[in-house]
């Protein structure tokens, strides 16, 4: 994991109940870092931060990001260097609430940019999305790809990225943007609105019938939550990165129906039943992904998919024990 700068001292963590939110709070606090965690618990578990609270470093606030404005919240944005901004509307719940999904992710963005400009911090560091680029025109996809979302999830995305790019223009915000691909790891949500390796491992878990939306042939390039931490500990800390967009991915290429096997064969389940369902609507059926860009950074990716979700159905057996 990269080290941050000694003098980088104070951050805020939006989403940091959340999955990606929760592993970089506890990466920060690893480096004796100050975490005020921000999240309205709406699309998370409290869970995810219980070995956190005991921690001095750490404070925990409760608020939806569109809310940070408010005068009570002064001191903490006063204090803080800088922020990750993982909170975000789902791309899975995009369709029953786009207007949610707008709100939070555009305008909610605009909010804390306008409070980074007001209170000087050092670095916005922005969480986005490849659906930012819609159906692929050419692998591998890089960071030069032309930008068409075919979702409301990515519309809403892109618009975020619009945001902070133009206050970097009109304010001289610093900030980097990391396209998220397939994350996946420990605490990821496995409701049917969850990632689909959390999904995947917790119906062999339980023994349920596992739906795959389509063939089960559409690429995907999973990466390790981890990792993605890492890439932000990267922009946190390299001036290189500054004003940059990244493609955040691994790189590697696994299909749906392939994932679907591989957990039915760890967890011992090869006879579950698995169903077929129609696509969902702006789904995009394949990944190639390019990471050069970050990579030449010198950030490795986790490879080994594999060997990993081994060590991840392990963290799973643990983490939903009560279901």
């Amino acid at each position: 994991m990269f080290q941050l700068d000694e003098n980088t001292k104070t951050f805020i963590v939006t989403g940091g109940c959340g999955f990606i939110g929760s592993h970089i709070c506890e990466e920060l606090l690893k480096q004796n870092k100050k975490v005020y965690c921000v999240d309205n618990l709406v699309n998370c578990e409290k869970k995810n931060i219980d070995l956190f609270l005991e921690n001095e470093n750490f404070i925990f606030v409760e608020e939806d990001i569109r809310n940070l404005g408010d005068e009570k919240y002064v001191d903490m944005w006063k204090e803080t260097d800088m922020i990750f901004h993982e909170a975000c509307g789902k791309c899975t719940v995009c369709m029953i609430h786009p207007d949610l999904d707008l709100s939070v992710n555009a305008w909610g963005t605009f909010v804390l940019l306008e409070l980074a400009v007001k209170y000087n911090l050092k670095k916005f560091i922005h969480a986005s999305t490849g659906s930012v680029y819609g159906e692929p025109q050419y692998f591998p996809s890089d960071e030069k790809h032309p930008l068409c979302p075919t979702s409301y999830y990515g519309v809403s995305k892109l618009a975020g990225e619009r945001y902070v790019e133009v206050f970097g223009k009109m304010y001289g915000l610093n900030y980097s943007i990391l396209r998220y691909y397939h994350v996946y790891g420990s605490r990821q949500v496995s409701s049917d609105y969850g990632g689909v390796v959390a999904i995947f491992i917790k119906k062999c878990l339980k023994n349920e019938p596992i739906t795959i939306y389509g063939t089960g042939e559409q690429l995907r390039s999973f990466t390790y939550v981890k990792d993605i931490v890492n890439a932000n500990f990267l922009c946190a800390k390299d001036k290189r990165t500054d004003g940059q967009i990244y493609n955040a991915c691994s790189g590697i290429q696994l299909s749906i129906q392939q994932l679907c096997d591989m957990a039915k064969e760890k967890l011992n389940c090869n006879e579950l039943e698995v169903k077929y369902d129609d696509w969902r609507k702006g789904d995009i059926k394949y990944f190639k992904v390019s990471n050069k860009k970050i990579s030449d950074l010198g950030i490795t990716f986790q490879k080994n998919f594999s060997e990993v979700m081994d060590s991840v159905i392990e963290e799973y057996k643990e983490h939903l024990k009560d279901l």
